[in-house]
């Protein structure tokens, strides 16, 4: 077959999105007893079969090890004067919410406070929690929206809590499951969006409706202050406190790129010009007068005589922005090889994360009165990096005013935290060794490179391999290739304990693609490849492959293919057009069938990704890759482990659900597993996710080790 020859059926179906053709359309049913049924008997194939496998047990007892380790370097975010992380092990497998000092963060085995005990809740209450997350006032940190969820759904409860008393407030604000959105405007006030009822949600499931509601009173009496339009993604509201610089956002996401937003002052709208596409922040804090806007582009910006390259980050005074002025100071500008990974504020500085050929460098530019004054930061390399300031705007005098938190890691190197600080004291370095990780695995004789791929229109497209010992290019290494190619998301490297245990100590390959759609390249490399020119993804994903045969890395029957969400589309595509490359699919929690995606939980969030089913010129590109509508009987298709989430809110069950169905209906084998809890992620606590990754790793071993007969 020709190398870059893409399957295409002549005329492609019509953009119909009912489900009077389609003979599986019972199983988006998500909890009816007989999509249940279904779901529980291949469960019950796959189990049997996978956990049966040699591999399995050890590897499982491995993961478990890695995922409940106590010498994970807990993350940690800042409120008041703490430091507050969610932790989860074998004890505590739905976790404790704790927090400690900084001075207590620093020691080896810091001494945690235990505010929530997610455990002890759950079996009070009798509920599967999970956590969501909480949300403090920032001018009374103590208080907090805390969102749990039932299984790990996108959809949350909410409810007050006081880290103070560490417990929920009696009689405090509580909203009912919902994907809903709050924001605090006072101790007793918040502006809310959720499901008010009929009308209140948008397409995509998340809020229209933004009100306001007042502490005692009952949600069905909360005012209107805002409303999205039905078509939207969301709307939403943001609140800025800080002393001296108190401002109100709200904000309508047209879709998933593109925004309009209203700036109120008290009750009066302010006319707020800015490319619906970009995205901004206001940095200030407590008793400056100085008040900047910071503005990341996706788009080229012609304004004020100069034009302005997408992926650019512009700074400038704000006060004079809302007046019409429009002076910049650029603080990055994209090349042929760097993007913006990223930007965090301390008190004076701006700490730009530059992406330099899928490698992380800082950039550090402090504000002055006579404007902006750069200089690098001295930071490892190559590998990635990560920043959060832990500057507390609310705070004047804040003695972490020039602090931030750095991490570094990539395939090879294990986690390491320091301590920045932008304006070191005397004596003192400029990153404080804060937390290192232990090695999960050993990595002697392992090696990392960078390599390029040519796709289909000569774009070079870079991969990393990461060689286990002793590896050579004889065609004959288990390799597993990675891709998402999505949503301008970055696959940077990343240091795995499950990888090193699981695949790279038995002698496994793994190759990570950074291919178009993702974020690597900045905007320019996302938009290459959404809506009509999405097949530049999945040539980009087979050129990879191609090349790591060509050149003898592996050969299919020892490839191998794994990716989750859009990484599961893109998967699902690749192996449906180039099946004879591959000997293993891992499809996680995909998006499959492209012609009712939109129809189905929050896809019709992403249709500035993919396209509009509706619209025949949309239907025309996407009928062509949509994996569930493009499977053929005659085909031979390599066998697929899907695998999946019952409580998954966000991308329906039904996408794999249907396309093992129909793959088994065309008599094609492949294998299946939905985890009945979980949500996006695919497990609710470390036993789930080391027996759901444990299994993968079995089939990705029984279909790509060695066998008797090796044949091409």
């Amino acid at each position: 077959m020709n190398a870059n020859h893409t399957p295409q059926p002549s005329t492609p179906p019509a953009p119909i999105s009912s489900t009077d053709d389609d003979p599986h359309a019972w199983l988006e049913e998500v909890l009816s007893d007989r999509a249940l049924a279904w779901v529980r008997e291949r469960n019950a194939e796959s189990e049997s079969l996978l956990t049966a496998r040699a591999e399995y047990a050890p590897i499982r007892q491995q993961l478990l090890e890695v995922l409940n380790s106590k010498d994970r370097i807990p993350s940690v975010s800042r409120r008041g004067d703490h430091f507050y992380n969610l932790w989860r092990d074998d004890a505590h497998p739905r976790g404790l919410w704790r927090r400690a000092t900084l001075a207590e963060y620093r020691q080896e085995n810091p001494a945690w406070e235990i505010v929530l005990d997610l455990d002890a809740l759950a079996a009070a209450e009798g509920e599967n929690w999970v956590w969501g997350g909480a949300n403090a006032l920032d001018t009374e940190p103590h208080r907090c929206l805390v969102s749990l969820s039932r299984g790990g759904a996108d959809a949350a409860v909410v409810r007050e809590f006081d880290t103070i008393a560490k417990q929920f407030v009696e009689n405090g604000f509580t909203l009912p499951e919902a994907k809903s959105s709050v924001t605090w405007v006072d101790a007793n006030t918040l502006y809310v969006g959720t499901d008010f009822g009929p009308g209140s949600l948008t397409d995509s499931g998340y809020p229209r409706l933004i009100k306001r509601w007042t502490r005692g009173t009952p949600l069905a009496s909360a005012v209107t202050v805002f409303e999205g339009e039905t078509q939207d993604v969301s709307a939403s509201a943001w609140v800025d406190l800080t002393p001296g610089h108190k401002r109100t956002i709200f904000s309508r996401s047209l879709d998933f790129y593109h925004q309009q937003h209203v700036l109120m002052d008290g009750d009066r709208p302010i006319p707020f010009d800015m490319p619906s596409d970009a995205s901004f922040s206001f940095w200030n804090h407590c008793g400056d007068a100085i008040d900047t806007l910071l503005i990341e582009l996706r788009s080229d910006w012609k304004v004020a005589g100069s034009t302005h390259s997408k992926g650019s980050l512009l700074a400038t005074d704000a006060a004079a922005y809302l007046t019409g002025d429009r002076t910049f100071t650029v603080l990055f500008a994209p090349t042929a090889t760097s993007s913006l990974a990223g930007y965090s504020t301390t008190r004076d500085h701006v700490i730009v994360n530059v992406l330099d050929n899928v490698a992380s460098r800082l950039d550090l530019w402090r504000r002055t009165p006579h404007g902006f004054e750069p200089r690098p930061i001295e930071a490892p390399f190559p590998g990635t990096l990560s920043v959060r300031s832990l500057h507390d705007p609310m705070r004047a005098g804040d003695p972490l005013a020039e602090c931030y938190l750095l991490g570094y890691t990539d395939f090879l190197t294990p986690d390491s935290l320091f301590l920045g600080h932008t304006e070191p004291p005397p004596g003192s370095t400029a990153l404080e060794p804060l937390k290192a990780r232990p090695a999960l695995f050993d990595a002697t004789g392992l090696r990392t490179e960078q390599r390029f791929a040519t796709s289909a229109d000569g774009t070079r497209v870079p991969y990393f391999i990461v060689w286990p010992c002793g590896a050579k290019a004889d065609s004959n290494n288990p390799t597993l290739l990675y891709g998402y190619g999505g949503f301008e998301v970055s696959l940077n490297p990343w240091y795995s304990g499950t990888h090193g245990r699981a695949w790279f100590e038995r002698g496994g390959v793994l190759v990570v693609a950074n291919i178009r759609g993702g974020g690597e390249f900045g905007p320019a490399w996302h938009q290459a490849a959404i809506l009509e020119n999405k097949q530049r993804s999945y040539d980009d994903f087979i050129a990879v492959a191609e090349d790591l045969i060509a050149r003898g890395v592996t050969r299919p029957r020892h490839l191998g293919i794994m990716g989750g969400s859009n990484g599961g589309l893109l998967v699902g595509a690749v192996f449906t057009q180039r099946p004879e490359l591959f000997n293993a699919v891992v499809c996680q929690v995909p998006l499959l069938d492209m012609r009712r995606y939109h129809t189905l939980l929050a896809g019709a969030s992403w249709m500035a990704e993919y396209g509009n089913p509706e619209v025949p010129e949309d239907w025309a590109h996407i009928a062509r890759y949509s994996p569930y509508r493009n499977l053929r009987a005659e085909m031979h298709y390599p066998e697929v482990l899907f695998t999946t989430s019952t409580r998954d809110d966000r991308v329906h069950p039904a996408h794999a659900r249907k396309m093992a169905a129909r793959m088994r209906e065309m008599g094609h084998p492949l294998l299946y597993y939905e985890n009945i809890e979980g949500g996006h992620g695919g497990a609710a606590d470390n036993a789930q996710r080391a027996h759901l990754q444990a299994m993968e790793f079995a089939y990705l071993w029984r279909q790509l080790g060695a066998a008797p007969t090796d044949s091409p």
